[in-house]
């Protein structure tokens, strides 16, 4: 049965199989003494005896060129053949690692600049191969730094195990640290700063920790070195926590946003206050800050219910002894009741004709005592 290979597979490429990092070999040579390796094959700075190179650390002006070399080695007992090509460096997401594009992917800076004289290399068993490489340096170049790498691709899939299989392509590359010549500008942000509780449902009961997300941008045009600092205070300004973090990558490449998170174990489980993170690097410092409640669900519910039931009874009082909006209390205080509905509405009122006047009753004239006949 023929398995099926799942060939996105950039993920473990670039993050698993690409090793950039430099790796102390027990080689005699010193040109090795700084390579890129994973075990059957090494990429480095082509350097004598001497001048042994742990990356490619270049600097150039726009408009200008650079020649260097870079040797693959061979380290197993048959030819291997690669795919040699430049690659773009950028800082992977989830936790800041130093990664380059794949082959496939679009090149913008260091990748589209650098070309080796060959594209594909066969290096024989034990041996080394050197090819000599060029960058160019566009005119509209921003000044700054600039990161990538040359990367020795082997094209071969190797097969996985099971049902269904995950094929794997390995690759090694050299960093290439390019800086372009014209005002360096350091700067980092730090943004997003969230926070989430996690309590026991009754206090006292548990431990209770959270979890601090924040996301650090490097907004300059040089590679950073961050270092973070966190600070949490809560009520009347009580320090909960104060300590640097050691979850953070070691170089924050230029425009590049990593999300990242740190744990707090013991945090309070009734409290109100801020959480404060620092980031500092050479020349720039920068600080964000989020507010805080940490309450227990089961004290949450006991209040909204006791609030809920309090207003009830203070409406019911306040019902009874006559709300303004009563029709006893509008009577008392001699306003009338605005009835609503169709039933009760407001008529203009119409003057009623005057009454006719009552017949007076004719008097009869009394007669005098004296006038008798």
């Amino acid at each position: 049965m023929r398995k099926p290979y799942a060939l996105p597979l950039s993920v473990l490429l670039y993050s698993l199989s690409l090793l950039l990092a430099p790796l102390v070999l027990l080689a005699p040579a010193a040109s090795r003494a700084y390579a890129a390796d994973n075990g059957s094959w090494s990429v480095y700075p082509f350097a004598t005896q001497l001048s042994a190179r742990p990356y490619f650390i270049l600097s150039a002006d726009p408009g200008t060129t650079v020649r260097d070399k870079v040797t693959v080695t061979n380290k197993t007992g048959a030819p291997l053949s690669f795919r040699l090509y430049a690659a773009d460096a950028y800082n992977t997401v989830r936790d800041g690692g130093f990664a380059v594009r794949t082959a496939k992917e679009r090149q913008r800076e260091v990748g589209s600049w650098a070309r080796p004289a060959r594209s594909r290399v066969t290096v024989p068993a034990h041996g080394s191969v050197t090819v000599p490489f060029t960058l160019r340096v566009p005119e509209r170049a921003e000044p700054g730094d600039h990161a990538g790498a040359l990367v020795a691709l082997d094209e071969r899939v190797d097969p996985g195990s099971g049902a269904v299989a995950m094929g794997v392509q390995r690759a090694v590359g050299a960093r290439i640290y390019l800086r372009v010549g014209g005002p360096t500008v350091p700067a980092l942000a730090v943004e997003k700063v969230r926070i989430s509780h996690h309590q026991p449902l009754v206090p006292g009961t548990g431990t209770s920790t959270a979890t601090i997300s924040y996301t650090l941008h490097n907004t300059g045009n040089v590679t950073l070195d961050p270092r973070v600092r966190l600070r949490a205070e809560g009520l009347f300004g009580r320090t909960l926590l104060s300590r640097g973090l050691t979850r953070i990558p070691a170089e924050l490449l230029p425009g590049q946003r990593v999300r990242l998170s740190e744990p707090w174990r013991g945090a309070p489980q009734l409290d109100w206050g801020d959480v404060t993170l620092t980031a500092s690097a050479q020349g720039t410092r920068q600080s964000a800050s989020t507010s805080f409640l940490a309450l227990p669900w089961l004290v949450l519910g006991l209040v909204l219910a006791a609030a809920i039931g309090g207003a009830v009874v203070v409406v019911r009082a306040r019902g009874g002894r006559g709300w303004p909006w009563t029709p006893g209390a509008a009577r008392r205080r001699g306003r009338p009741w605005p009835l609503r509905g169709r039933r009760g509405r407001a008529r203009p009122s119409v003057p009623a004709p005057p009454s006719p006047p009552e017949p007076s009753t004719p008097s009869r004239r009394r007669s005098s005592p004296s006038a008798r006949p």
